[in-house]
């Protein structure tokens, strides 16, 4: 395939991908290293395994979910001109996003209410790597929730017609990007103790 070839908006778009997969590659390669410390130092002498995994992180793990399957059909409906169906789905993918930060807050109130804390002398390094963690993919699904302000807002202004819906593919393929991440990141701290 002649990368060269097409327009020179086909050529943007292509770059506008190329440019977030790049991204999302990095940050892969930023969760494992993390996630590979965790293994390695869940052998320190002071690893704790028998820490239980919030309730909170279950609510969000299925909010995140439901998110991705929202956004999933919001594209589809904003493709098809279905402008009234893409916003309901681009507002709810927002909501559920904004519930999932909240639970996971809440998630950090239930360890501290188990007695861990992120520094000082009732931390432990098995707390410490899941705050670190789970702060990290925060400020990600915050970036996420960024874009789809300005995806909600561009849609609000029909900016996805004709075809033109890059911006919304990008900002929906970040999301679920970070719902994989999550999803990982959960399945990760709930089995490698």
């Amino acid at each position: 395939m002649d990368l060269t070839a097409g327009t020179e908006q086909t050529k943007r778009n292509r770059a506008k991908k190329n440019i977030l997969w790049f991204g999302i590659i990095s940050l892969t390669m930023s969760f494992a290293g993390l996630t590979s410390a965790y293994v390695v130092s869940k052998e320190r002498p002071d690893w704790i395994s028998t820490f239980e995994m919030p309730q909170a992180f279950f609510i969000s793990l299925a909010l995140i979910v439901a998110s991705s399957i929202t956004i999933f059909f919001a594209v589809r409906a904003i493709k098809k001109q279905q402008n009234p169906l893409g916003m309901f789905l681009l507002v709810a993918t927002f909501l559920m996003g904004v519930l999932f930060v909240v639970f996971q807050f809440v998630g950090f109130s239930e360890i501290v209410e188990g007695g861990y804390n992120f520094t000082g002398p009732t931390s432990s390094i098995t707390t410490s790597f899941i705050y670190l963690v789970v702060l990290l993919h925060v400020a990600h699904v915050v970036a996420g929730l960024i874009a789809l302000l300005v995806v909600i807002y561009n849609h609000y202004k029909l900016k996805y017609e004709n075809g033109k819906t890059l911006g919304v593919e990008l900002a929906a393929t970040f999301w679920h990007f970070v719902d994989f991440v999550w999803i990982y990141l959960f399945l990760f701290l709930y089995f490698v103790k």
